[in-house]
């Protein structure tokens, strides 16, 4: 297999996307998918990704090559045969040997359907038998205890809890602000926080201020919409400005020891990295990522009884059974049918801690 063609392949399908519009951090990610694809079906059918559409057979050996499935004998099995496999890790598409994630496979089949449209092929993910596939494989992994992990929500207790540690000097001012500009302003994605030049602010008054977003992942049409930032976030920012002051250029921007703030802007890792180095210092358990900050906000929300409207106006989603999942976990923590068992020290209303006297035997 050939590096050099591999890389090629992948060159030119990440450049239909980029000519597409496609978002520059989404481009990032197909790109890796398209690398996967391109190895693999250079090492299992000798052919290379811009080939002509692929037949749904193909798409049918790519789930069962990845997903892993019940072997009868209490493990798990997929069909990629381990010499193939090994070359996949030793051609940097792979981090290690072994099945993928559903959510892994579902993305990369996603893009693939994406290629195929931009190049108005037939789409091989369409095909009946690739869906019945897919649904089936999702059921069993289910019915054996396998579920998609989500990252851990920000709700508003481990958000003033990261917020307290935030106390160590600029950077501290730093991380406070982009912690609450991302969390009120509306669960901003980190390519969103990481794009915000200090030109797409205007200052209203001591406590409000509203930042433009241009193109993003669901608009990327590049109409600039102003979304507010209120009270503690619009008091976090006016500190850090005041502290590493700019008149353009990235607002959040990379810190050196000593405190000394560069002009380069901070990456999409880097603010991952602050989500989790804030968690850790705040003692926080559990799955922290910058997508914690999105699915936090709109979770507070249902928690706080916001209309879903007023939601998705902030957030700028644009499928409701995509921010459901999160709102309606927030909304049903403060609802009265998930505390319709009464508070009571036991179920008779005896006292704490007593049983009722046996009977005879």
């Amino acid at each position: 297999m050939a590096l050099s063609e591999l890389a090629e392949s992948t060159r030119a399908a990440a450049e239909a996307f980029i000519a597409a519009g496609t978002a520059a951090n989404t481009v990032r990610s197909y790109r890796s998918a398209l690398a996967y694809w391109s190895a693999w079906l250079q090492l299992r059918y000798r052919r290379a990704l811009g080939d002509g559409a692929l037949p749904p057979e193909v798409a049918i050996q790519f789930i069962v090559d990845h997903l892993a499935r019940p072997d009868g004998a209490g493990g798990w099995s997929h069909l990629l045969p381990v010499h193939l496999d090994d070359a996949l890790v030793a051609a940097g598409v792979k981090g290690k040997p072994g099945p993928l994630a559903f959510s892994t496979v579902s993305h990369r089949l996603a893009v693939v359907t994406k290629w195929h449209r931009l190049q108005r092929w037939e789409n091989p993910i369409e095909a009946p038998a690739v869906k019945t596939l897919l649904r089936e494989a999702r059921k069993a992994q289910a019915r054996q205890g396998v579920t998609r992990r989500k990252k851990t929500a920000m709700v508003l207790e481990p958000l003033q809890a990261m917020l307290a540690t935030c106390t160590d000097g600029v950077r501290g001012m730093r991380d406070r602000a982009l912690l609450l500009l991302a969390w009120s302003g509306g669960g901003r994605r980190r390519s969103e926080v990481i794009g915000l030049q200090v030109e797409d602010l205007r200052r209203l008054d001591a406590e409000t201020w509203l930042y433009a977003l241009g193109a993003t992942k669901t608009d990327t049409g590049g109409v600039r919409r102003e979304k507010p930032l209120q009270g503690a976030a619009a008091q976090a920012l006016n500190a850090w400005l005041a502290a590493a002051p700019a008149s353009s250029g990235p607002l959040f921007r990379r810190m050196y020891r000593g405190g000394h703030v560069s002009s380069a802007g901070l990456s999409g890792d880097q603010v991952a990295r602050i989500v989790k180095r804030r968690a850790q210092l705040a003692g926080l358990e559990g799955d922290w990522a910058a997508h914690s900050l999105r699915s936090g906000f709109v979770t507070e929300a249902g928690r706080q009884g916001i209309p879903l409207g007023e939601v998705m106006a902030m957030t700028e989603h644009r499928s409701v059974s995509t921010v459901m999942g999160y709102f309606q976990a927030g909304s049903l923590l403060g609802s009265r049918v998930s505390q319709l068992l009464p508070a009571s020290p036991t179920m008779d209303g005896g006292a704490a801690g007593s049983l009722p006297p046996e009977e005879p035997a």
